[in-house]
């Protein structure tokens, strides 16, 4: 019988599968959210850190050249195969022909292909496009702003990163083919890629992330409705205490051990485990919240902190800092102590080892 606990025990064991090459680790992801904060790293390194053996910090943006992924807008921005490009673009431009943008575009995108890439400080230089307001309220280069909004059209791809910087170059058009899915395929392909990335879903969390895809793909909004509306005839569910839950129809929960392995995690604030908020609270029985940008005063965790798994329980949480080259962790617990259990407190110290070692620090 499928209950809250099955649904928990299955969510932390899809998700932390055995460890495996880079390429690999995207793939079975499908999607991995980027966030620029580093505390102690940024939240892509975090969440691939668990998944990848020997992973570094920053081994991502160090690889991505040789890489088949892509920088791109999925439910966040993060990285994504190659392959799944073909389900999000082509997105619909909203920029009238003949217009000074257009233009402004149309110079940009020639100063590309002419240099090969364009990174936002020569790209500022060379045009002086001025200063505009940014999403957060501060002030941002207008060419800055420009290539990105060139990226999210389609235009423009990451080619790599400076020191985190975002260095663009010209993306080719690729021939249509007649063997192109269709548009209702390619948000079928959508819903599926959310499902396998954060399964087991509430039906709630399910629409939300849906909507949150028509940022990706607009041009499919009326798909990706038909899309989740369909979902109880493509995706396995079941009602739990109320609620309809949805995963993978290839997938089975009730199979994994009914005592989980003794491992401590410091997960990421994004992590698939803990992403979804309303299934933190069913799962965990407490509200994790990501306070970076709440005032001080009224954080309760801390500016970044990382859920603590244990087993399959996030317990409480760590906000970790590096000082003079040495780990400086904080552990807080939801119920105040630690679990008694001497094994948990080998399964810590080991976990900070880790992540002391992830971030090449003694």
């Amino acid at each position: 019988m499928i209950s809250l606990e099955v649904l928990r025990r299955y969510a932390v064991a899809r998700s932390l599968f055995a460890a495996t090459t880079l390429p690999e680790a995207i793939a079975r992801l499908g999607f991995v959210q980027a966030d620029p904060i580093r505390a102690p790293a940024r939240a892509q390194d975090l969440i691939l850190r668990h998944r990848v053996h020997d992973y570094r910090v920053a081994d991502l943006e160090r690889l991505y050249p040789q890489l088949a992924i892509e920088e791109d807008y999925f439910v966040n921005y993060g990285y994504l195969p190659q392959a799944h490009l073909s389900f999000l673009h082509p997105r619909t431009a909203a920029v009238r022909r003949g217009s000074p943008t257009q233009r402004r575009i149309e110079a940009l995108l020639a100063f590309a292909r002419a240099r090969g890439e364009a990174h936002p400080r020569e790209a500022a230089a060379h045009f002086a496009h001025g200063r505009v307001t940014n999403y957060w309220g501060g002030a941002s280069s207008a060419s800055t702003q420009l290539l990105d909004r060139m990226h999210y059209q389609g235009l423009l791809r990451v080619a790599r990163r400076d020191n985190g910087i975002r260095v663009y170059a010209a993306r080719e058009a690729s021939p249509c083919s007649a063997n192109a899915p269709s548009r209702q395929a390619r948000a079928d392909a959508l819903l599926q890629l959310v499902v396998s990335l954060y399964a087991p879903l509430p039906a709630a969390s399910l629409s939300q992330l849906m909507n949150m895809v028509r940022h990706a793909a607009p041009q499919l909004a009326r798909e990706l409705k038909v899309a989740a509306t369909g979902a109880k005839r493509v995706l396995a569910h079941a009602s739990v205490d109320g609620t309809v839950w949805y995963w993978p129809a290839d997938e089975v929960p009730g199979q994994q051990p009914a005592d989980p392995q003794a491992c401590v995690r410091l997960l990421a604030p994004f992590d698939p485990v803990v992403w979804d908020r309303r299934r933190f609270e069913r799962f965990w029985g407490w509200a994790y919240r990501f306070e970076a940008y709440t005032p001080p005063a009224k954080r309760r965790l801390g500016y970044y902190a990382l859920p603590l798994l244990w087993r399959d329980q996030v317990i409480g949480w760590g906000n970790v800092s590096v000082k003079a080259g040495r780990l400086s962790p904080t552990i807080g617990y939801v119920n105040a102590r630690a679990p008694k259990e001497r094994i948990f407190r080998r399964e810590l110290e080991a976990e900070l080892a880790r992540v002391a070692d992830f971030l090449r620090l003694q």
